[in-house]
């Protein structure tokens, strides 16, 4: 009626049971005159010393749960405050970036006659037509088509669009740009024109003029857009043909176009004296 395995855990429990009773009864006599509770002592106290042990054991996980759950708490909260400090370095680090930034282009706009307005590039053209790059100021800040756009390292480009506050500014590296030019060590003269992302070229050139890599190239004021004196870039690249009157310049503009950020616009262009370039 009963499986082998029933009996034998019935009957262990009895024994055990039967020797804590007798252990119960040897303590109140003297030892000496109870075997049977020796006996009694020496079969339960593995048990007893089983059950403590586990006791123990279940106590001291229960406190390394919660400690564990304490920590795991805590270095939660750690993570969280110290990705909020990242997060404001990074900002603090951004603004001081954009400050030395607009501190260059106050600084290079003291050195300029004429008045100018300093705007932020918030997106680049999305068509691949054009390589342009759209700013925050617009008619409303007076800036209209055909006005020069500079930084501190050299000519960006100038106004091709406005709408009511935002304005394309098309680069001196698209194609359909062009900047009067001269060398700035021997004066010969050029059109800026754009080739591709970091180059531009400075076509017709005489052969006959002295240009060599390295020499700086600025603009001659000469075109009614940009002032004369303005950093273009520099020469990069001579090729001189056998045949031909003109010589093939490459010029590498000064101006990061991947980077740039924040521009100055010029709102009233100096003009340039002819007779002064002879």
């Amino acid at each position: 009626m009963f499986s082998r395995k029933t009996v034998m855990i019935v009957g262990l429990v009895v024994a055990v049971t039967v020797n804590i009773i007798v252990l119960s009864l040897s303590t109140r006599h003297h030892p000496k005159a109870y075997m049977p509770g020796r006996l009694a002592l020496a079969i339960v106290a593995p048990f007893q010393e089983a059950v403590t042990r586990s006791v123990r054991f279940g106590k001291t996980l229960w406190a390394h749960y919660f400690a564990l759950v304490s920590v795991s708490k805590e270095n939660r909260i750690l993570k969280e405050l110290l990705s909020e400090a990242i997060e404001k370095n990074n900002q603090l680090v951004e603004v001081e970036l954009s400050n030395q930034r607009l501190r260059e282009l106050l600084n290079f706009r003291k050195n300029m006659p004429g008045s100018f307005i300093a705007a932020e590039i918030i997106s680049r053209d999305p068509s691949s037509w054009f390589k342009a790059v759209i700013i925050d100021k617009g008619r409303a800040d007076g800036l209209v088509k055909g006005l020069p756009v500079v930084i501190s390292e050299g000519i960006v480009g100038q106004i091709a669009e406005s709408s009511a506050n935002q304005s394309k500014v098309l680069l001196i590296i698209d194609q359909n740009s062009a900047v009067d030019a001269l060398v700035q060590r021997t004066r010969a003269r050029g059109i800026i024109e754009g080739k591709s992302m970091d180059l531009c070229v400075l076509k017709y050139v005489l052969r006959k003029h002295d240009v060599t890599v390295g020499d700086a190239v600025v603009s001659s004021g000469l075109d009614g857009v940009y002032p004369k004196g303005l950093p273009i870039g520099y020469v990069s690249g001579v090729i001189k043909r056998n045949s031909g009157i003109f010589q093939e310049v490459s010029i590498t503009p000064y101006v990061d176009f991947e980077k740039l950020e924040e521009v100055l616009v010029i709102l009233n262009v100096p003009k340039s004296n002819p007779a002064a370039d002879r």
